[in-house]
């Protein structure tokens, strides 16, 4: 399982929303460039990136600190969220560096999309699901959907996505411990790889996610993490560390 630091950002700063509210921001750098390199350092393998301000105007808006951090750390993989609402955004993207597109908002609004996508740029496609008491929401998480996780995570599981990321939005921001339950219950119901996302506290969550992610098919093969590096309460290398360990040892 990968640690997954998360870089969110607004206004050309790097930002964490608790609950995904704008009048509940914190802001933690005004450079999102220099905290890759920072996170980096630190032993990351594989960045979060989410444009916030892309997710509420449904479009790029901080393509070009985006770019610079991929040009800069080639061999750091890099998955994208926000804004990522047509081929030709998914296109340029890969082309700067990223690795991963994280489809969310438009996965739910026109489902078909996602499989085009997959068939267009196989192996680069995630499908972002943010769930409120199970049920997803989109646009930056203004509006709940009628519309299940579950049943949405089946419907893409056969159209050739890499993963899912499934956020907690009642968890995220908030470092009040993983959802353990909904993230299980989410990987026992797909066979493909779940990226769980919302609620890192401390290191425990990160044990926890480790012994629950060897119980599931797919398996949870990463975490992201923002808050908790950022306010010190998880140590990133140590949570690297954790993860690399043999379980036999």
């Amino acid at each position: 399982m990968q640690i997954i630091p998360a870089i969110d950002f607004k206004d050309g700063k790097v930002v964490n929303l608790k609950q995904g509210q704008l009048d509940q921001t914190t802001t933690y750098s005004d450079d999102p460039v220099g905290m890759a390199d920072h996170w980096v350092s630190q032993g990351c393998e594989r960045l979060h990136l989410v444009d916030l301000d892309g997710a509420f105007e449904g479009k790029p808006v901080n393509a070009e600190a985006i770019s610079t951090i991929a040009r800069n750390h080639p061999d750091l993989t890099i998955q994208l969220g926000g804004g990522i609402r047509s081929e030709k955004i998914i296109e340029g993207y890969l082309e700067a560096g990223v690795e991963y597109l994280i489809i969310g908002t438009k996965a739910v609004q026109e489902p078909e999309f996602v499989g085009e996508m997959c068939r267009r740029f196989p192996g680069h496609i995630i499908v972002g699901l943010d769930g409120l008491h199970g049920m997803v929401a989109i646009n930056g998480w203004e509006e709940v959907t009628d519309v299940s996780v579950k049943s949405l995570a089946m419907l893409f599981e056969s159209d050739g996505i890499e993963s899912i990321v499934y956020t907690d939005i009642g968890k995220d921001g908030m470092m009040g411990g993983v959802n353990l339950h909904a993230t299980k219950d989410l990987a026992h119901s797909v066979r493909v790889p779940i990226i769980a996302s919302g609620g890192v506290t401390d290191i425990r969550d990160i044990e926890a996610l480790l012994e629950t992610g060897e119980e599931v098919t797919g398996g949870i093969t990463g975490v992201i993490t923002g808050r908790a590096i950022y306010e010190g309460t998880l140590d990133l290398a140590e949570a690297i560390a954790l993860c690399k360990k043999d379980p036999s040892d």
